[in-house]
């Protein structure tokens, strides 16, 4: 049987629902996914199953169970729509041999997807990723009874966990006021509910689970953003907080309504946790696509950083192999050792409202605060839609640079590497009158689950920001 067109990316498997994201084409991925548990785990622990907001997520979700339980494998199958990290408690708190979850996180409401999670709670390891492709399109035998299929509830559990992991009471006296933004998506009102019990003030927005995404693709960055940046104005608050479409990733925006970008997220909770919790142990990570500031606040701390590429299943494989505080990537995708191998933006969410709430801080202050003690660093990305032969000539060019061209918005290349994607590192002469200033560098990197060239970079102000992705963009268009 000819292999079909599946490729799991960073992620897991995407796709535009009834063009290569069909039922057909799902059951596929699910029965490759069985094949590799019977092969690789133990098959009696069962799988878990979840799903999000997306058009036909329940429908394709039973479809899972269905083609998994004929081979023998019992099925938990959520009896709501899940966040994603809740399914991946589910998988580890239930002991099951993994857990596939319907998704396809912040993509357009067109795309839905695959995600395969491990035993251990977390985003499948890349060797398992490689198994379940090698096993696409090959038959797995049926039993003569299917295995059970059970309606499970997998969020109480779930909220008593991340309710436990942060100091609600610091929160609940804070008399601080929060704009919160499920996007439509799998957060529903999840943290509108834990906030109203405590009695903390918040406006929600959003909050409905709509597959259409109305006006948005529920990815927490601008323009998505704005419309809660808006909310937060207009009623006072002192953040918003904002989750994606299956709650896995976080964003947010200050007392002014002005986007922070999931970086800035990730440093003000690192330096919270190596403050507040350094009796936490281990070491940090992040994605080859993040801020540098995060090098500046280890250092400051004794803490070793290690740097791998862009996807949380390296996070996770990080966490399986030693001891981690926290680790994560650009896209707002954090997480903590001690909760799970896993990026929780429900999570996430409720421990930044409690950095700010045991600071006494707006979300703008803690920002500046860093911006002050580690030098301002500002960062932006681009994402364009490109032909494959476009892409594809872009990251070959880049890849032709050399030190010293000055490509990229008059910059020489001082520095070049290649771990994900193409990576330049630029002498800036603005730099030079900045005594904290943050190092200058842009990544050019395709896409590996759609048509898109990702150009990120980071620098010393947003002029140089700017002028940087402008340059990078024609660059990559051929100019």
């Amino acid at each position: 049987m000819a292999q079909p067109e599946i490729k799991f990316g960073t992620d897991g498997w995407r796709a535009v629902i009834a063009d290569d994201y069909t039922f057909a084409n799902v059951r596929i991925a699910a029965e490759a996914i069985a094949a590799y548990v019977h092969a690789k785990e133990d098959p009696r622990k069962g799988l878990a199953i979840g799903y999000d907001t997306r058009f036909g997520s329940k429908r394709f979700a039973r479809a899972c169970a269905e083609v998994v339980a004929a081979t023998g494998i019992p099925v938990q199958l959520s009896d709501r729509i899940t966040p994603t990290p809740a399914l991946s408690y589910a998988v580890r708190g239930r002991g099951m041999a993994g857990g596939i979850m319907i998704t396809s996180s912040h993509n357009p409401a067109q795309w839905s997807g695959v995600k395969y999670k491990g035993w251990y709670g977390g985003s499948g390891k890349p060797s398992m990723i490689a198994e379940i492709e090698s096993m696409l399109g090959q038959p797995v035998a049926r039993t003569a009874q299917p295995a059970a299929i059970e309606e499970v509830d997998f969020l109480p559990p779930y909220l008593k966990a991340i309710e436990s992991f942060t100091s609600l009471d610091a929160l609940a006296k804070s008399g601080m006021k929060f704009g919160l933004d499920s996007m439509y998506g799998a957060g529903g009102t999840i943290i509108s509910e834990i906030f109203t019990r405590l009695g903390v003030a918040h406006v929600q927005i959003r909050g409905s689970q709509d597959p259409l995404f109305p006006g948005i693709n529920p990815e927490p960055i601008e323009p998505h953003i704005r419309a809660l940046g808006e909310a937060v104005v207009a009623n006072g608050c002192q953040a918003g907080l904002c989750t994606d479409g299956d709650a896995d990733r976080i964003g947010a925006t200050d007392e002014h309504g002005e986007f922070v970008d999931p970086h800035k997220i990730f440093c003000v909770l690192l330096s919270w946790v190596l403050k507040r919790h350094n009796d936490w142990p281990g070491a940090v990570t992040r994605a080859f696509n993040t801020t540098k500031m995060l090098d500046r606040i280890c250092l400051k701390h004794g803490r070793e950083l290690i740097e791998h590429g862009i996807g949380f299943k390296y996070v996770c494989d990080c966490m399986l192999e030693r001891e981690i505080v926290m680790g994560g990537e650009e896209s707002g995708g954090i997480g903590f050792q001690r909760h799970l191998p896993e990026r929780d933006g429900l999570l996430n969410s409720l421990l930044l409202a409690e950095v700010m709430a045991e600071e006494g801080k707006t979300l703008g202050q803690l920002v500046a605060d860093l911006q002050e003690e580690y030098g301002e660093h500002q960062y932006g990305r681009i994402d364009l839609d490109l032909p494959e032969e476009v892409k594809n000539g872009a990251i070959a060019r880049a890849k032709a640079l050399k030190p010293g061209d000055p490509v990229f918005a008059g910059m020489p290349i001082y520095c070049q590497e290649d771990l994900d994607g193409v990576k330049f590192y630029l002498d800036n002469p603005e730099a030079m009158s900045k005594p904290k200033a943050a190092e200058t560098w842009l990544l050019l990197r395709a896409s590996g689950t759609e048509p898109l060239l990702r150009i990120y970079t980071e620098s010393c102000s947003k002029e140089s920001v700017a002028k940087l992705l402008e340059s990078a963009r024609s660059f990559a268009l051929g100019g």
